[in-house]
């Protein structure tokens, strides 16, 4: 497989320079090349050939990220488990994808009892340099994500090389996004959550350096020190994060920051413009694509004088990458028309075969259309957007934030985007769908802050929505829960509110 290939081929290049940076420790790519051929041996000594899904435990080290390309040389797949959440999730997962061996970097590992465990450390691993791969097909898989689902089972995406490939040619297509051996680059996310596949690509296929976050480390607070004592050129974030770091933008002045991306989540205008302060000489890139779509499916190049086109407050999502095709669709899966919203529809060599052994949520989430006599299968993101006159995408929320108040259809996102508009505390704010006691749908505003008077922004929300679009409940919270990937965990906001 090519990119596997030009992986050999870039660490085996740049054995001189620093590989990763974790936990304050450097290592080179010649300990990285070592580190991968250990653990390939290990791999050829002690799995089967035709077992093709490994469990890899996903601990901050390197024998972790040395573990992924040792599974890919050998034409294998990761599924990674977090060994911070509940085993019984991790077991779950392990056994839907049928899985028998684990790789853990744990002298004792949580899963032996189960599981027979490959160490990553192996004591007399072959110092044989190995890094050629073996022929794969592109239709294997080269790793498994999975997300939370509704009916409690973890939901499985998993994503071949071939699927790997079209991102690496599509990003690889972009002029403005280039990296070098010479970057410093940002790796903020846990090995479970899609995004943390471009943070660790891209800069081995460039050679560049990357810095991990410890799991105990305050994340948002390690990644201000990142930026300024190691100066790192590269950041691929949740728009969460800056939305933490806002009290220390007075401080952050950072010429070397050449590259900023943004995914995950909405990026808000009034904060990409203070963040673009920070950085006078950064381009940024806010990118969309979901896990079904192997990470990015296209971007909107941000910037802050030239490019600032936003709906509701939330900075647009641009075009397509290459090969990739966007559709907006109304219920019965036909095109909107320019500027009315519908769901984005993706479709192209980057998406999913379909979740793992779920034929219904497979026809509920993935359909064909007939396009110019060629058949074209669409995955349905569950995100509302629009297409505009000119042919840029702008978000407009989920489908499932879109709710009925009274029988009219609601977009929360607009009334968080006026909140913040009279706002005169810049602070994070959320707007909930509850249930009462009664069994009926209100709206309620959560307030990431201190307490304050709030009735200036009620009064404002009067003047400019409707009466069942204002909320009739306000929380206070100090923090936002957040998943461990660093979005709002809305289900756990709305259990925060307490009717009584």
């Amino acid at each position: 497989m090519e990119f596997i290939k030009s992986i050999s081929d870039a660490i085996q290049q740049n054995q001189d320079k620093n590989a990763f940076c974790i936990n304050k420790t450097f290592y080179t790519y010649k300990e990285f090349i070592i580190c991968i051929s250990k653990i390939r041996g290990h791999i050829r000594n002690n799995v089967k050939e035709t077992e093709k899904l490994i469990g890899l435990v996903t601990h901050d080290d390197l024998e972790t990220y040395a573990s992924i390309i040792a599974l890919w040389l050998e034409g294998k797949a990761y599924v990674p488990v977090n060994p911070d959440v509940p085993i019984d999730r991790n077991i779950q997962i392990l056994t839907l994808t049928e899985i028998n061996y684990v790789i853990d970097s744990l002298e004792t590992s949580a899963f032996s009892n189960n599981y027979h465990i490959i160490k990553s450390t192996p004591a007399n691993g072959s110092q044989v340099i190995d890094l050629e791969p073996v022929k794969t097909s592109g239709d294997g898989i080269a790793y498994i994500l999975f997300t939370s689902g509704s009916t409690g089972l973890p939901k499985g995406v998993p994503i071949t090389f071939d699927n790997v490939n079209a991102l690496v040619k599509a990003v690889d297509a972009e002029p403005e996004f280039q990296l070098t051996t010479q970057d410093r680059c940002l790796q903020m996310f846990e090995l479970t959550f899609d995004f943390s596949v471009v943070t660790y690509l891209f800069p081995i296929l460039a050679g560049a350096c990357i810095f991990t976050i410890p799991k105990a480390a305050i994340k948002y607070f390690y990644i201000f020190k990142l930026i300024k004592e190691q100066k790192l050129t590269v950041l691929t974030m949740v728009p969460s994060i800056i939305n933490y770091l806002r009290p220390y933008f007075k401080e952050i002045n950072e010429p070397h920051v050449r590259y900023c991306s943004f995914g995950g989540g909405a990026l808000y205008s009034d904060i990409a413009v203070e963040w673009s302060n920070c950085l006078p000489n950064c381009k940024i890139f806010n990118y969309y694509g979901p896990t079904e779509f192997t990470v990015y499916s296209g971007f909107y190049p941000y910037n802050k004088e030239t490019h600032t086109k936003a709906h509701n407050g939330i900075v647009a999502i641009g075009t397509p990458q290459l090969d990739t095709l966007y559709l907006v669709v109304d219920e019965n899966n036909n095109e909107t028309k320019v500027n009315e919203i519908g769901e984005l529809c993706l479709a192209g060599p980057q998406i999913t075969k379909g979740y793992w052994k779920d034929e219904e949520r497979n026809k509920e989430r993935f359909f064909f259309r007939n396009e110019k006599g060629t058949s074209i299968r669409y995955y349905k993101t569950g995100d509302l957007c629009f297409k505009d006159a000119v042919g840029d995408y702008l978000y407009v929320g989920r489908a499932d934030f879109q709710v009925k108040i009274r029988g009219y259809r609601v977009e929360l996102s607009e009334i968080e985007f006026h909140a913040k508009t009279i706002s005169t505390k810049k602070v994070n704010m959320v707007a909930i769908d509850l249930e009462n006691n009664l069994g009926n749908a209100e709206l309620g505003l959560a307030i990431e802050s201190e307490p304050f008077e709030t009735d200036a922004i009620f009064d404002y929300l009067k003047t400019k929505l409707p009466s069942y679009m204002i909320p009739m409940h306000q929380l206070f919270l100090k923090e936002f829960p957040h998943s461990i990937n660093g979005k709002i965990d809305r289900k756990e906001l709305r259990q925060q509110f307490n009717f009584k």
